[in-house]
C-alpha cells in the first residue's frame, strides 16, 4: 500500500524537518493550512478547479493520474479529484498531511482513487516507489524545500511520457529577493517580531493590493484567502527564487517543452509554468 511507504530517507527527512522547525529555520506551513481549512467554502473549491482547468487547458481530468507534490491544505488535490483525476497527495509536514486526509474524509471517504502520503520531494527512495503520472502539480512548494534545483529535477522524473508538469516558483528580484529572505528568516527565528512584521506588511503591500483588487473587481485567485496568504508569504522559509529563462532552460534539457506561462511581470510573486514531457532522458 502506498499509504505505508517507509524509507530510511523518509525518517531522516521528517527528523530534519522537525529539527528545523524547532530551531526557527523553517515555517510551520501545516499549521497555517490547518487554520485556512476553517475558511474553506464551495466558492474556494470552485476557484481552485477553475485555476487547474485554465492553466492545464482542460475541462476534465477523468481517467488521468494526478500527483500533488507538497499538497498543503489539500485544496488542489480535492479540486483535481472533483475533476475526475486519480489523485496521490504527499507532503513532508505531518499537519499538512492531516489537512489532506481531513478533506478526503469529508468529500471522498473510502475512495480508493485518492491516496494521501507523508514524504519528501528530496527523498529519492520515497519517490521511486511512486508511479509516474499524467499530471504532476506543485504550486509554490519547491522553492521552500531548501534544495530547489534538486526538487525541480526530482519532479521531472515523476512525469509520464507526454505528461504535464505544472509548477509555480518565486520570481527573482535583485533587491527584493534579499529583503524577503531577511524578513522570512526573522519571522521564523524571532517570534516576538512577528506581530510587527505582520503589521508592516499589512500596511504595504497587502492593503493597497486589496483596495486595487476591489476597484478592479478582481477576486483572490486559486481559492485562497488574503490573511493566510500573507502569513504563508511572510513565514515561507526556506526561500529560493528563479528567473523564468532559468526554468525554461532547465526543463528543456530534460526533454520538456513549455505549453503555458503566467508571469508576474518581473514583480513580486510566483511565475506559473506548464510543461509537457516530450523526451524521456535516461
Amino acid at each position: 500500500m502506498l499509504k505505508n511507504l517507509k524509507t530510511e530517507g523518509k525518517k531522516m527527512s521528517i527528523d530534519k524537518f522537525r529539527e528545523e522547525i524547532n530551531k526557527g529555520q523553517r515555517f510551520k506551513f501545516g499549521a497555517n493550512w490547518k487554520k485556512f481549512l476553517g475558511t474553506l467554502n464551495v466558492e474556494s473549491i470552485k476557484q481552485a478547479e477553475t485555476s487547474l482547468k485554465t492553466m492545464l487547458e482542460v475541462e476534465s481530468l477523468k481517467g488521468k493520474s494526478f500527483l500533488d507534490v507538497g499538497s498543503g491544505s489539500g485544496l488542489f488535490s480535492l479540486a483535481a479529484r472533483n475533476l475526475g483525476a486519480k489523485v496521490v497527495s504527499f507532503d513532508l509536514d505531518e499537519v499538512s498531511v492531516d489537512c489532506s486526509e481531513k478533506l478526503k474524509r469529508a468529500y471522498y471517504e473510502k475512495d480508493i482513487s485518492w491516496k494521501v502520503l507523508q514524504g519528501s520531494v528530496l527523498d529519492h527512495d520515497f519517490l521511486k516507489q511512486l508511479n509516474k503520472f499524467d499530471y504532476v502539480y506543485s504550486w509554490g512548494v519547491l522553492h521552500h524545500t531548501g534544495n530547489m534545483w534538486k526538487a525541480l529535477d526530482n519532479v521531472a522524473n515523476l512525469v509520464k511520457p507526454k505528461g504535464i508538469l505544472f509548477i509555480a516558483l518565486y520570481n527573482y528580484q535583485e533587491f527584493s529577493s534579499s529583503y524577503w529572505t531577511f524578513v522570512k528568516r526573522t519571522y521564523n527565528k524571532y517570534q516576538f517580531m512577528r506581530p510587527l512584521l505582520i503589521l508592516i506588511h499589512l500596511l504595504y503591500p497587502t492593503i493597497p493590493s486589496i483596495i486595487l483588487k476591489f476597484l478592479q473587481n478582481r477576486k483572490t485567485p486559486r481559492g485562497m484567502t488574503v490573511w493566510y496568504d500573507l502569513l504563508d508569504w511572510l513565514g515561507g522559509f526556506p526561500f529560493e527564487v528563479s528567473k523564468p529563462n532559468e526554468i525554461f532552460n532547465f526543463y528543456k534539457s530534460k526533454g520538456f517543452i513549455l505549453t503555458e506561462l503566467k508571469t508576474v511581470g518581473g514583480k513580486l510573486g510566483c511565475n506559473e509554468f506548464v510543461f509537457r514531457r516530450v523526451v524521456c532522458n535516461k
